[in-house]
């Protein structure tokens, strides 16, 4: 099993707040030369064959991150076969028509380099950190998988074992995780975005060669991924290197991304999951809301800015009132993830005190909530979330992964190189009364879901 590689699917229940800068990215391939650059300054190109390319410029260390990221994820499934976009991700590890399986990584071991691969809903990426005179070879391995793979059902079966036994671990043996799975279930009732990433164990048996190979020869092509390197190189060096190995790969007639929209919601969803296996209760709630690029848009930086109001930090409206003050919680939040393809959540959640009972801080949750949207935010507090989210996103500028992250993330899920680049601009730009009109429009309860974690009832107790 191949322990060092994660996926996506994995978050924690209450997941920590993923402002904009993180969770944005996106690219349209022009001449070479700098985009109008705000953050990063990337110089963006398009091959002949439809691979889009991002390249951003980190001379601080003689290391590169080379990332390859697919338009396409768990959502873009067909019905009844969950998780074959992750079960593909395995197995682009094994061999070519070329090489062995495990060369690629053997290779970036012996280099000292680091590899790992994630699926989420929207997209499917692949990446190494490596010397920056290795980056040829990176691209050489990385160009033979996209068109060579070799699938056997003798390469997919043991490994359809170690899917299974991944989905056992991470999944059903944590109670966390098997209760955010139903949430999601709940939460969308017609959109794929309710099916879990890793997939439902009794579709993930059913899988088949012929289903994973035709999904592979459908969206692995050059014309449906995006190539960012981040690091110490030049521009005109990786377009060099690109041509000379992702150049000969020929484009494919792409399906489109068929996505059921989600119907309107008429009424609030719970559910709840009681466990043996659980010490520390929990409770969440998340609301359908519009992303970057779907539903009402206009909200998308607004709701960014609101999810740092009331869950951004110990000076937060929740923390603030349900840690310090109220002293119900051990911790509260809330999360925005405004970089889904289609219709995203908000979200908000905590964990109680020992001894205190989830029901009453649900109910101090609710009248915080209640009076954020009777009374609305403060301009102090909109300008110093405003600030705080600037600030992270100079920093990012120092990462060298970070940035590969960002732009990979937003090209798959909808987003130009510019609504990276602008992002800060955008976010600054935020008044106090969208804040508060994005919190009145999207926190209403028929568009919610609650999720509630509790311990198993004690014998004679209720």
């Amino acid at each position: 099993m191949r322990t060092h590689r994660k996926s996506t699917w994995r978050r924690r229940l209450i997941p920590a707040l993923s402002g904009g800068l993180a969770s944005v990215f996106l690219l349209a391939g022009i001449a070479v030369q700098p985009a109008a650059a705000q953050i990063f300054n990337p110089t963006t190109y398009t091959l002949d064959n439809g691979l889009q390319i991002v390249v951003i410029e980190n001379h601080r260390a003689p290391v590169v991150t080379h990332m390859l990221w697919y338009k396409v994820g768990a959502a873009d499934e067909p019905p009844g076969k969950s998780g074959i976009a992750h079960m593909l991700e395995h197995l682009m590890f094994k061999g070519t028509k070329t090489r062995e399986a495990g060369a690629f990584s053997d290779l970036i071991a012996r280099n000292g380099g680091r590899e790992n691969a994630f699926t989420s809903q929207d997209y499917t990426g692949y990446f190494q950190n490596i010397a920056a005179d290795r980056l040829p070879l990176m691209m050489e391995f990385e160009a033979d998988r996209m068109n060579g793979l070799v699938l056997t059902d003798e390469i997919i079966n043991p490994e359809r074992l170690v899917v299974i036994e991944e989905r056992r671990s991470r999944i059903e043996n944590r109670p966390a995780q098997l209760l955010r799975e139903h949430i999601l279930a709940a939460a969308y009732s017609n959109h794929p975005y309710r099916l879990p990433i890793i997939g439902w164990e009794h579709e993930i048996v059913a899988l088949d060669r012929d289903a994973i190979v035709d999904f592979y020869e459908t969206w692995y092509a050059p014309n449906n991924a995006v190539l960012v390197v981040s690091g110490d190189v030049k521009p005109e060096r990786v377009r060099e290197l690109a041509e000379t190995y992702y150049g000969p790969i020929p484009a494919k007639k792409l399906p489109e991304r068929l996505r059921p929209s989600e119907p309107p919601h008429h009424a609030p969803r719970e559910v709840v999951m009681r466990d043996a296996r659980v010490e520390q209760p929990s409770w969440s709630r998340r609301w359908l809301a519009p992303s970057y690029v779907s539903g009402d848009v206009e909200h998308a930086h607004a709701l960014e800015v609101l999810a740092q109001v009331l869950g951004g930090g110990s000076s937060s409206r929740l923390h603030s009132a349900l840690v310090i003050d109220q002293a119900l919680a051990v911790g509260a939040g809330a999360w925005y993830q405004p970089d889904s393809l289609n219709t995203t959540t908000f979200g908000m959640g905590f964990s109680p005190r020992p001894g205190v009972d989830v029901d009453t801080l649900a109910t101090a949750l609710e009248a915080e909530v209640a009076r954020f949207l009777e009374n609305g935010a403060t301009a102090e507090e909109v300008e110093r979330a405003k600030q705080r989210m600037v600030d992270r996103a100079v920093f990012a500028r120092d990462s060298l992964g970070g940035p590969a992250r960002i732009f990979g993330r937003a090209l798959t899920s909808g987003q130009t190189v510019e609504d990276v680049e602008q992002w800060p601009n955008r976010i600054s730009a935020v008044t106090v009364e969208q804040v508060n009109a994005a919190a009145r429009a999207v926190l209403r309860p028929e568009t919610s879901t609650t999720g509630i974690l509790l311990p198993l009832k004690e014998e004679g107790k209720s």
